[in-house]
């Protein structure tokens, strides 16, 4: 729980707050972004919500949130908004939520499928997601980008007998994982499944792309909200960057309309300027050595 009387200053006054004990994730200001703002170290409240509907946002944000960093001295029901989660993105694809502290934070997702289900990442394992998954059918597939992001994956695929699928080079992470991908890539995993080698983060990264629509880019590719491009993180790029461009240039040959990262927003946009906004970041990352 977090505690009132670790406030961040930042916070304006009101119900809901974030403590000290915040890692600036960035978890809440991807589910609530007009409740939740970023200061120099921690997110923070900066504007206290008014609507129900970002109320109903900003209670899913502390839920989200991995550290327990978010408070509420309101009456609201908690326990209430747990059903909401595993969020609807679009059709079969959800956002997992209860983002785990082990990933520092990072986003996961759920595929509903006939052939059975898919997890990319891992969130927390917690009863309240479990039990909503078990609901939806179980978890049948477990894909994991990078090792920085399996967080609970062991523990959902021993609870749902999920077979894990990892990159060789990521293998440390989950040892245990029963689909291992060795280069060239990239590899069809089922039909409509394509695992995209995209090394440079971490020397094993790869991406997922479903139904050639959307993009599981763990933390290869995220989209920037306040500059409205998509983007790569080189100050977080712990293996190569110069590795990580060429993947980048690599990727341009697939089409795809939804970008989930594991850091960063969520994006949705034509096929096209899906493409522009590659093509810039590819250009930009040129610049940067």
């Amino acid at each position: 729980m977090a505690n009132p009387k670790k406030r961040v200053p930042e916070n304006v006054p009101g119900d809901f707050f974030v403590d000290s004990t915040c890692i600036d994730c960035d978890a809440c200001r991807q589910i609530a972004p007009s409740v939740f703002g970023e200061a120099a170290e921690t997110s923070f409240v900066k504007a206290q919500p008014v609507s129900s509907a970002d109320r109903l946002q900003a209670l899913r944000a502390l839920l989200a949130c991995p550290t327990g960093s978010i408070g509420c001295l309101g009456d609201d029901d908690v326990k209430a908004v747990m059903k909401d989660f595993p969020l609807v993105v679009e059709g079969p694809v959800y956002y997992c939520g209860y983002n785990s502290p082990k990933s520092y934070g990072g986003n996961s997702y759920f595929i509903k499928h006939a052939a059975g289900n898919w997890l990319i990442d891992s969130p927390k394992f917690v009863m309240p997601l479990v039990r909503q998954l078990e609901g939806l059918g179980g978890v049948a597939h477990i894909f994991l980008t990078h090792q920085d992001d399996v967080a609970d994956a062991e523990r959902f695929a021993d609870h749902f007998q999920s077979r894990r699928i990892i990159h060789r080079h990521e293998l440390s992470s989950q040892p245990g994982a029963e689909v291992v991908l060795d280069e060239p890539g990239p590899w069809t995993l089922a039909p409509g499944f394509l695992a995209i080698p995209t090394p440079g983060h971490t020397s094993g990264h790869c991406v997922l792309l479903f139904q050639d629509r959307f993009l599981f880019t763990g933390d290869h590719l995220d989209w920037d909200r306040d500059k409205k491009h998509l983007s790569a993180s080189e100050d977080y790029c712990w293996h190569s960057w110069p590795q990580q461009a060429e993947s980048m240039r690599r990727l341009a040959e697939y089409r795809f309309e939804w970008v989930l990262p594991g850091h960063g927003s969520i994006h949705h946009d034509t096929k096209q300027n899906m493409r522009y906004h590659l093509e810039s970041c590819i250009n930009w990352m040129k610049t940067r050595g």
